[in-house]
C-alpha cells in the first residue's frame, strides 16, 4: 500500500521548465470535470510537501517554495479591486505549450475560485512550510535570502496591521480556509486562528535580526502573548468551563464582567451537554460578540497542539476527547473535519443551502483522510502514538480499495464521499506523512514547535527615562 502510494503521489508532481514545482490536487479520470482539481494548491501541496522532506527529496519543496513567492509578488486585482501585496495564491497551474515549447505560469488568488474566497491561510502556511524546509535539510540559506525576507514581511504586515479590532485574533471572511465554502466560519475561526500563531512563531524565528527585523519580531512578539492569552482563556471549553457559560449573567459592563462576550446561555445548543466528557476539551470553533460556535474543528486544534498555543495540559485534554469521543469524530474514516453537522433549517440558513455541503458530507461533518498526518502529528508530540495508530489502521482497511478518495460521508465516515474526487493527492501524502512519522518520530520537529519557546515583548521606555 505504501509503494502504490508512492506511485500515485510521483503521478502528480507537477513540472515547469523541467523542475517539479508541486503536486496538482488530484488524478482522477473518472470524474467529467475538472474543475480546479488539476491546479497545485498552496494549503493541499503541504502534506506532499512534508512527505517528499521525510524521503530526503527536498528540491521540489525548495521550487514550490520560490514559485509561490514569485507569483506573491504580481498584481493581484478581482475586478476592479486590487488585493494586499502580500496575498499568496491559492493555487497556480502550468500551462505547457507544446508548439512553441514554453511553460507558463496562471496563478489564482480567489478570483477564479467557486464563490472567489480569500485564500487567507496560503501565506500562513507558506511560512510553516519555508520553516518545515529549514528544520528538514538544515538549510537557512532560503529562509535568509532577501526574497524569503521579503516575502515573510509581506505576509506578516498584512495580518499584523492596526485598525479598529479589540481582538489580537484575526478577523476573517468565511471559506478563507481548508472550509472554503460558506459554513458559519466568519469571523474568528479556531483553523485561521492556530494557522496565525504557528506561522507567527514559525517566522520569528526565520527573521534577520535586522532593523527591519527586529522591528517585526518586536510586533510579533507583542501580538503572540496577546493572542495565546486570548485563545487558551476564551476559546477553549472543557466540562468545567462549559457548566461556567451555562451559568452566566447577560448584560454586564465595565472590566469586572465574567461573560466578556455577552454570550447568551441559551444559545449554547442541546448537543453539547451531551457530547462534553468529564475528561477532555478542545479549542471551540469561533469567538466574538454573543457568539460561540461550539462546533469542533479538527484542523484547527491539531494545530494548536502542533504550535504548543494549547497548554500541555489543554493538548492532553484535547487527545483526551479524542479517545472520550471516538466515535463521533473518527468514525471508521479518520477524521472529522468538523462536528457536529448542520441540518434542517439551521443549514439553509448557514450554508445558503450548499448542496456540497449537505449533512455529514464535505465540510458539514465529512470525514476527511488528509487530516490523519495531523493528528498522528498530534499524538506523537501528546505522547499517544497508539490513537494514531488505530486511525491509520482504520484508514488502511480502506483508502486504497477505495482508491484514495478526497473524503467519506456519513455519522461513522462508512461512505465514499458524494462528489469526492479519487486519487486525491493530499489523501495519499497524508497517510504517507503519519506512517513515516511513526516509524521515525524524529520527522515531528518539522512541523511542531515547542512549548514556553515564546518570550515576553520587549518594554519600551521613553528617551526621557533614566537607568
Amino acid at each position: 500500500m505504501v509503494g502504490e502510494a508512492w506511485d500515485a503521489l510521483r503521478r502528480s508532481i507537477v513540472f515547469f521548465r523541467g523542475q517539479p514545482v508541486g503536486t496538482i490536487a488530484a488524478i482522477d479520470h473518472a470524474s467529467e470535470e475538472v474543475l480546479n482539481y488539476d491546479q497545485v494548491f498552496v494549503r493541499d501541496f503541504v502534506p506532499s510537501a512534508m512527505a517528499f522532506l521525510m524521503n530526503g527529496e527536498p528540491d521540489i519543496v525548495k521550487n514550490f517554495l520560490l514559485k509561490t513567492l514569485h507569483l506573491q509578488s504580481w498584481e493581484k486585482r478581482i475586478d476592479r479591486f486590487k488585493l494586499g501585496e502580500g496575498v499568496m495564491p491559492a493555487s497556480f497551474k502550468v500551462n505547457h505549450d507544446p508548439v512553441r515549447k514554453t511553460d507558463t505560469l496562471v496563478a489564482d488568488f480567489g478570483e477564479s475560485t467557486i464563490g472567489r474566497v480569500a485564500p487567507v491561510d496560503s501565506g500562513f502556511w507558506w511560512i510553516i512550510l519555508l520553516r518545515a524546509y529549514t528544520k528538514s535539510t538544515g538549510d537557512l540559506s532560503l529562509a535568509e535570502t532577501p526574497e524569503c525576507q521579503k516575502g515573510m514581511k509581506l505576509i506578516l504586515s498584512l495580518c499584523l496591521s492596526e485598525g479598529f479590532d479589540t481582538f489580537p485574533t484575526l478577523l476573517c471572511a468565511d471559506g478563507c480556509s481548508m472550509i472554503d465554502r460558506r459554513m458559519g466560519v466568519y469571523g474568528y475561526p479556531i483553523e485561521i486562528q492556530a494557522l496565525f500563531f504557528m506561522a507567527l512563531r514559525c517566522a520569528l524565528a526565520m527573521l534577520k535580526p535586522d532593523v527591519e527585523g527586529k522591528e517585526f519580531m518586536e510586533r510579533i512578539l507583542t501580538r503572540l502573548n496577546a493572542l495565546g492569552y486570548h485563545m487558551r482563556s476564551y476559546f477553549w471549553l472543557d466540562f468545567q468551563q462549559l457548566n461556567d457559560i451555562y451559568r452566566y449573567k447577560t448584560e454586564e459592563y465595565s472590566h469586572t464582567a465574567v461573560n466578556k462576550f455577552n454570550v447568551i446561555p441559551d444559545s449554547i445548543p442541546d448537543w453539547i451537554f451531551d457530547f462534553m466528557p468529564t475528561r477532555g476539551g478542545y479549542f471551540v470553533g469561533n469567538v466574538s460578540p454573543a457568539k460561540m460556535d461550539f462546533r469542533w474543528f479538527a484542523l484547527g486544534n491539531c494545530i494548536a497542539i502542533l504550535s504548543s498555543l494549547a497548554t500541555p495540559e489543554q493538548s492532553v485534554a484535547i487527545m483526551d476527547l479524542i479517545e472520550e469521543r471516538w466515535e463521533e469524530l473518527v468514525g471508521v474514516m479518520p477524521l472529522k473535519i468538523s462536528y457536529p453537522a448542520l441540518e434542517g433549517d439551521e443549514w439553509s440558513i448557514v450554508t445558503g443551502c450548499d448542496p456540497k455541503n449537505t449533512r455529514w458530507s464535505y465540510h458539514n461533518g465529512g470525514s476527511w483522510p488528509v487530516l490523519l498526518w495531523l493528528l498522528t502529528a498530534a499524538c506523537i508530540k501528546t505522547g499517544r502514538p497508539q490513537i494514531a495508530r488505530r486511525a491509520i489502521e482504520l484508514a488502511e482497511s480502506r483508502l486504497w480499495k477505495d482508491g484514495w478518495p478526497e473524503y467519506y460521508d456519513g455519522k461513522l465516515g462508512r461512505y465514499n464521499g458524494k462528489q469526492a474526487r479519487k486519487f486525491q493527492t493530499w489523501s495519499i501524502a497524508g497517510y504517507l506523512v503519519s506512517k513515516m512519522m511513526l516509524e521515525d518520530p524524529s520527522h515531528l520537529g518539522m512541523i511542531s514547535l515547542e512549548e514556553d519557546k515564546v518570550k515576553k515583548p520587549p518594554i519600551r521606555r521613553s528617551a526621557s527615562w533614566t537607568a
